[in-house]
């Protein structure tokens, strides 16, 4: 069952929007030398390899041959690296990092429903109302686009986008109903499948990269050790004490530092509809989880 978040959780999944909301920045600064599966194979690779060299210098085994926790590994690692850090990269070639950031506040729409039937997290009236005002956050943002199908890169690369949060999303109800597993082991094992998967495609289509310059060269290696890596395993972790809905506060986080970031070190424009959808999806987090919050402040 899931337990109520203690300080732990809450610090850890601060953190979490911290890293997350300045990872698109740190995209951006790597897609100007590098291609978009270049930047995601790289991320997952060094990632990858951090969490290996965890997994050997603490003792950490790999898991026995059971069939079903090597499937939820699978799909998880998929979901959670492959799929979405590939998506993400195209994208951002043709939207600003502040809208692949904001898109990411759609996973709680999406998590929500995927919990209540498929976890042990029920989906409450409260809830609902606050993911519906959510939901039409992002409508908000992502409406012009809707509008322009067909009609360049940039509404296909909004639509790639939202389907990475898709991915993150079902990824969290599989980690949450993953068997037993060490979440050091579990997320070094995931971010392999996302190595393995991008690896041969990166060779077929961008082949081998070559040092491109400071500035792209380290926001790939920062990538793979800090929004990959090391919050990789701060994301398992917070799932399988607290939840995969109380993660989705991470997500209403990550737009506000995407913006502030891509605003400040980018200098990107946003647009009138950027805050009108943030002010939205900040009103529904305040719905769907004031209770949450307000057991944890009064010390229950």
């Amino acid at each position: 069952m899931v337990q109520d978040p203690n300080y732990r959780d809450w610090i850890g999944v601060i953190s979490l929007g911290l890293i997350w909301g300045g990872t698109f920045m740190v995209v951006a600064m790597a897609l100007e030398g590098y291609g978009p599966v270049t930047v995601a194979t790289a991320r997952t690779t060094l990632g990858a390899i951090t969490l290996l060299c965890l997994m050997a210098v603490t003792g950490r085994r790999m898991p026995g041959p059971d069939r079903r926790l090597w499937g939820a590994i699978v799909i998880i690692g998929l979901l959670s690296t492959a799929l979405p850090f590939m998506l993400l990269s195209w994208g951002q070639q043709y939207v600003p990092s502040a809208f692949a950031g904001l898109s990411m506040a759609a996973i709680p729409l999406m998590v929500l429903p995927l919990a209540h039937f498929f976890s042990d997290e029920p989906l409450n009236a409260r809830r609902m109302l606050g993911v519906s005002l959510g939901f039409a956050g992002a409508l908000v943002l992502i409406g012009p686009g809707l509008a322009q199908i067909g009609q360049g890169a940039e509404p296909l690369a909004q639509l790639a986008c939202i389907t990475a949060a898709l991915c993150y999303s079902v990824a969290s109800i599989f980690t949450r109903r993953c068997p037993p597993i060490d979440p050091v082991t579990l997320a070094a094992l995931t971010l392999v499948v996302g190595a393995v998967c991008l690896l041969p495609l990166m060779l077929v289509i961008e082949g081998l990269p070559e040092w491109e310059g400071a500035r792209s060269g380290l926001a790939i290696i920062i990538l793979g050790l800090v929004p990959t890596a090391f919050a990789t395993l701060l994301r398992v972790s917070i799932i399988r004490s607290a939840g995969s809905v109380f993660l989705t506060l991470v997500n209403y986080q990550v737009p506000i530092w995407s913006m502030v970031f891509g605003a400040w070190v980018l200098s990107e424009a946003l647009p009138l509809r950027f805050f009108i959808a943030l002010a939205m999806i900040l009103t529904g987090l305040a719905i769907s989880q004031w209770f949450s919050l307000r057991q944890l402040l009064i010390g229950r």
